[in-house]
């Protein structure tokens, strides 16, 4: 009888990995890349919350940075309690095809960050850019689509400023246009961080959800929180919905920060 009221081992929390693909070419130097440094610092605890509220997943982040080539800050990701953030600092081009094919070898079920395949959840990937690639990123960009994991993963991706090309930027959501978000000031840029980030690592550690009112797939899902919290905060009137988007077009203020 002792063995039967023996307590069940816990089982393993599954990973829940949240990739920041940031554009550090020259053109983010000053105010963009700094408030972009602020914001992520601020998040990381609101994710460690979530990672420590939730007893199947827990949150890992990893962050790349291209410019002239690309670089991990850590070479693997880090549990949320273990990662710190490392101000990142903007010069250069901007080589996104290397970054994707960096990102597509991490993402390796052999060798890469997701090689233990059962114990992971589908990733969340958010990319930031305020430009145009200087390299090849649809080859890039092929490599990455032949990957499971970024097929599953949810993907948003946040134009900073008029000079963003948001064509490319569709092209890494698997051209859907509502999952790209474009900001004009130092503001928005920090409130969207927060927000994508934090939406999008709440839905993707949760159960699936079901019903008549469930939406088709968490990316789904996670566009329309955020959509909803836009409409509902009159301080992100100026954020643009979609790549087609351009309601605030010519608004771009980068002088304030």
């Amino acid at each position: 009888m002792g063995r039967l009221n023996a307590p069940i081992d816990q089982l393993p929390r599954k990973a829940l990995t949240v990739f920041f693909l940031i554009d550090t070419s020259g053109s983010m130097s000053g105010a963009k890349i700094s408030s972009l440094n602020v914001a992520i610092r601020d998040t990381l605890p609101m994710l460690a919350q979530i990672s420590q509220d939730n007893s199947d997943t827990e949150l890992k982040v990893a962050a790349l940075q291209f410019a002239s080539g690309c670089d991990w800050m850590y070479p693997r990701p880090l549990p949320i309690e273990d990662f710190e953030w490392n101000d990142l600092d903007a010069n250069g081009l901007t080589s996104l095809g290397a970054a994707y094919q960096e990102l597509a070898k991490q993402l390796s079920q052999t060798s890469g960050f997701m090689h233990e395949a059962n114990a992971s959840c589908a990733p969340v990937m958010i990319l930031f850019s305020d430009g145009v690639p200087t390299d090849d990123a649809k080859h890039g960009l092929e490599k990455l689509k032949d990957n499971n994991w970024f097929n599953a993963a949810i993907k948003i991706a946040v134009a900073i400023g008029d000079d963003a090309n948001k064509d490319v930027l569709k092209e890494f959501v698997n051209n859907n246009s509502e999952a790209v978000l474009t900001v004009h000031n130092v503001a928005d840029l920090k409130k969207m961080i927060y927000l994508v980030s934090v939406t999008a690592s709440q839905v993707a550690s949760k159960g699936v959800s079901v019903g008549a009112d469930a939406p088709e797939s968490r990316q789904d899902e996670v566009m329309q929180d955020i959509k909803d919290a836009i409409k509902k905060d009159s301080s992100l009137k100026k954020v643009d919905v979609g790549a087609d988007a351009d309601d605030n077009k010519g608004t771009d203020d980068w002088t304030n920060w």
